[in-house]
């Protein structure tokens, strides 16, 4: 199971400590780690990414996973106000691209309060006591909660109501005066503009959604193929969950974009 991992600490020291020990757990074959980094926070409320690692599948800025549960973790959001009663508008694309719900967010904030660290790591998990164990040996207070690609859901959703209000619209346009048509025309126009961009900026996503999976999938199989037994036969398993998953995503686009596609035509023939 793909699953988001924040590990606060007390001490700096002790989450450079976590970090090495969750890498050990990852040599070993009990997670695999896509991207992790070791962050702080600030008494003025702000982040600092104190140490990211490259060697793993996913760099952890720019749009993925861990950046956006980062930007997340800064801002009134960070500071731990109502982060699951009321989310600001623009963190909402943050939270779905980090897989994770406000309750968890919710959680990460009230605990990593000024002056403590974290180590944030998108992993793969079937188990926890090996990470739990390692952790609270440490001092850590360990947070995790299944990533889900929730994102889909709710362009559909965006998507769908969107079109539900052109539909409205037009059908308001065929039925008015003249002296009408013009002004309803240009918010039909405006809801095709940002239809357009909802659709634009899932074909984006999908395609990061994509390059991530593939290298993801092809971290696993190296792992795979120096491994034997039960640790080759688990990173097996983690390859097909995840192009499980993937499959669903891209499921969703097709028939989002297969949507948009229907309705181009008929508008033509029209």
């Amino acid at each position: 199971m793909e699953r988001m991992l924040v590990v606060i600490f007390n001490e700096e020291s002790k989450a450079y400590e976590g970090s090495r020990a969750l890498k050990q757990l990852d040599a070993e074959g009990s997670i695999a780690i896509h991207a992790e980094s070791v962050i702080k926070k600030n008494a003025d409320g702000t982040v600092t990414m104190k140490e990211s690692e490259d060697e793993f599948p996913i760099s952890t800025v720019g749009g993925t996973a861990i950046g956006s549960l980062v930007g997340l973790l800064e801002g009134p959001i960070g500071l731990g106000i109502g982060a699951a009663a009321g989310l600001l508008a623009g963190s909402i694309g943050d939270l779905n691209v980090a897989g994770v719900n406000a309750e968890f967010l919710d959680d990460v904030a009230a605990t990593l309060t000024a002056g403590k660290c974290a180590v944030i790591a998108d992993v793969s998990e079937e188990w926890v006591t090996p990470v739990d164990s390692r952790m609270e040996a440490l001092g850590g207070t360990v947070l995790r909660t299944a990533r889900k690609i929730v994102e889909d859901d709710q362009r559909t959703r965006d998507v769908a109501m969107l079109r539900a209000e052109i539909d409205q619209l037009k059908a308001e346009h065929a039925r008015a005066r003249a002296d009408r048509r013009a002004k309803l025309q240009a918010k039909i126009d405006n809801l095709n503009i940002k239809l357009q961009a909802k659709l634009d900026e899932a074909k984006q996503r999908s395609e990061q959604i994509k390059s991530e999976t593939e290298a993801k999938v092809q971290a696993l199989r190296k792992k795979a193929e120096k491994a034997q037994g039960e640790i080759k036969a688990t990173h097996d398993a983690r390859v097909k969950q995840i192009r499980e998953e993937y499959g669903q995503s891209a499921t969703k686009l097709k028939h989002l974009v297969a949507g948009q596609l229907k309705e181009a035509a008929a508008h033509l023939e029209k």
